[in-house]
C-alpha cells in the first residue's frame, strides 16, 4: 500500500504540462521470482489483519488511474500470481517461469476477493477449472494461450516489451484525472465489491447447504 500511496502523490504533484501526457506503471522484479506469493505463516496467523489490506491493494492496483503492465521476469505464485492479473496487460518471460494459482496444493481455501480477481482475468471455464482446481502451473505460452498473459518474450525482450506498452497506453491516462479508474472501477465492478467487503470466510454463502 505504501508504493501505490507514493505512486499517487508522485502523480498528484507532476506540473500540468507532464501531468497532460498521462503516464503509466510497469512493475518487474529480478531472479528466478517475479513474486513467489504471500508469507503464507503471518497471513494464516493474523487473519484479516493480513488479507483486508492485501485485497485492498488489489483493488487499489486493478483500479488505478493510470495503465499498468506487469513485466513477469520469472514464477508468479499465489499471491504473486494474483498481483500481476491486477495489472491491465501481462509480458512474460518466454524461455523460465510459471504463473500459477497453488493454493490446492498448499491446503489453503480461496477467500471471496482473492477468487474474484482470478475469475476476472481467467475468463475461459477450462482454464479457470486448471488453474484453481488442479492448481495447474502455466508456461508463458499456455497462459498466452489461455488469454491472461499478452505477450511472451525473450528475457532481453521483456523489460522493453513491457514499456512500449507502457508508452503506447500513457497517453490514455492524460491530465492524470480519476477517468481511467472509474472506467475500471466500473469495467471490474463485482471484483471491486468482493474485493472490498472485507470477507474472508471461504464458502460463507454455503451455510443453507
Amino acid at each position: 500500500m505504501q508504493a501505490l500511496d507514493h505512486i499517487d502523490h508522485v502523480l498528484d504533484t507532476l506540473d500540468s504540462t507532464h501531468a497532460e501526457r498521462g503516464g503509466a506503471l510497469v512493475t518487474t522484479s529480478s531472479g528466478k521470482f517475479y513474486s513467489n506469493g504471500l508469507a503464507i505463516e503471518a497471513a494464516m496467523e493474523q487473519g484479516d489483519t493480513f488479507y483486508v489490506p492485501y485485497m485492498r491493494m488489489l483493488a487499489r492496483m486493478l483500479t488505478l488511474r493510470i495503465p499498468t503492465v506487469a513485466a513477469i521476469n520469472g514464477h508468479a505464485f499465489a499471491g504473486g500470481c494474483m498481483f500481476a492479473l491486477a495489472h491491465d496487460y501481462r509480458v512474460m518471460r518466454a524461455d523460465r517461469g510459471w504463473i500459477a494459482m497453488n493454493e490446492v496444493d498448499l491446503g489453503i481455501p480461496l477467500i471471496p476477493g482473492m477468487a474474484a480477481i482470478v475469475k476476472a482475468k481467467i475468463t475461459h471455464a477450462n482454464y479457470l477449472r486448471d488453474c484453481l482446481l488442479a492448481g495447474h502451473r502455466f508456461k508463458s505460452s499456455d497462459a498466452v494461450a489461455a488469454g491472461f498473459i499478452d505477450r511472451a518474450v525473450s528475457q532481453d525482450e521483456l523489460v522493453d516489451t513491457a514499456l512500449e506498452y507502457a508508452r503506447a497506453l500513457a497517453p490514455k491516462a492524460s491530465g492524470l484525472s480519476q477517468k481511467l479508474h472509474l472506467i475500471k472501477a466500473e469495467m471490474y465492478r463485482d471484483t471491486v465489491t468482493m474485493l472490498l467487503a472485507g470477507g474472508t470466510t471461504p464458502g460463507g454463502f454455503m451455510s443453507k447447504l
